[in-house]
């Protein structure tokens, strides 16, 4: 019997049976599913398309196209169906992203089309805990940024995020769609900082949570005061929030040349378990 499989946008009717591929690996799965949990999978709510792939009849694979194209779950065959769909449609997005194996796969067949990229990053070790290590004591002045100190932090994510990425989150639009997203996580208590004299020098968010797991992201320390170990307290701060108001498992992923960050991921109880990919336009 042959297999059958075809690929669609997905419905808001459909969001029971993406939840459930969603939820098949919460951590991995943990940015998009915080999404979709909230907005459904109306695009215009969704900020994209969700694709689904069925494999004889049964939702099996996910692709959200947005301003980012993440496979989930994605089989070999689902990842080919991605990869047509998305050629066709053309390129809308300004990263692709996601657990390595897939993603390098996705990016295999639409580089011909697609590229280059502006940076490749094949190896983003994925880092999880569910318990905080003993070793390092959490920052005590670590603590969750106020709605009134958007002025403070915003500064410190625009050079945490150009640092990063290599462009500023101002470019494009002024940078009103980064402003709101710093201002959502400040007003949904998930932006924590080490403010010194009006200024950050330690700051991190949990961008994306879900009740099974949360996900670090926009690890930062002010280079004036690099070398005196605020990432390891400061991040051993924020993974005491996040276990005990936001999900039982904590992740981030960190780029693989990083070593001192992977270090002091590794002291503050973190593990690696596997790795995601970035590329970037």
């Amino acid at each position: 019997m042959l297999t059958q499989t075809h690929t669609r946008v997905l419905e808001p009717a459909d969001i029971g049976a993406a939840l459930a591929v969603l939820e098949s690996a919460p951590v991995e799965n943990a940015f998009v599913a915080a999404r979709v949990q909230v907005a459904g999978l109306d695009p215009w709510r969704l900020g994209g398309e969700m694709w689904g792939w069925y494999q004889d009849g049964r939702l099996r694979s996910l692709c959200y196209s947005g301003a980012n194209l993440v496979p989930i779950c994605a089989t070999p065959e689902a990842v080919r169906a991605f990869a047509d769909r998305a050629r066709r449609v053309g390129r809308r997005c300004s990263s692709i992203v996601g657990p390595a194996g897939p993603t390098g796969e996705l990016w295999r067949l639409l580089e011909p089309s697609w590229g280059p990229a502006r940076d490749v990053r094949p190896c983003q070790p994925l880092m999880v805990t569910d318990e905080p290590s003993a070793e390092v004591a959490p920052d005590p002045y670590v603590r969750r940024v106020r709605k009134d100190e958007m002025d403070v932090i915003l500064p410190a994510c625009v050079a945490m995020f150009t640092e990063e990425v290599g462009v500023s989150p101002m470019a494009g639009d002024g940078g009103l769609l980064y402003q709101a997203r710093v201002a959502e996580l400040v007003g949904s208590g998930r932006s924590f900082a080490r403010i010194e004299d009006g200024k950050v020098v330690f700051k991190a968010e949990i961008g994306a949570a879900t009740r099974q797991a949360c996900q670090i992201q926009g690890v930062w320390v002010d280079p004036a005061h690099r070398g005196r170990g605020l990432s390891e307290t400061g991040m051993a701060a924020v993974l005491r929030y996040a276990l005990a108001d936001v999900a039982p498992v904590v992740s981030l992923y960190v780029n693989d040349y990083n070593a001192p960050a992977r270090a002091a991921y590794r002291r503050v109880g973190f593990r690696e378990t596997g790795a995601f990919m970035s590329v970037l336009f």
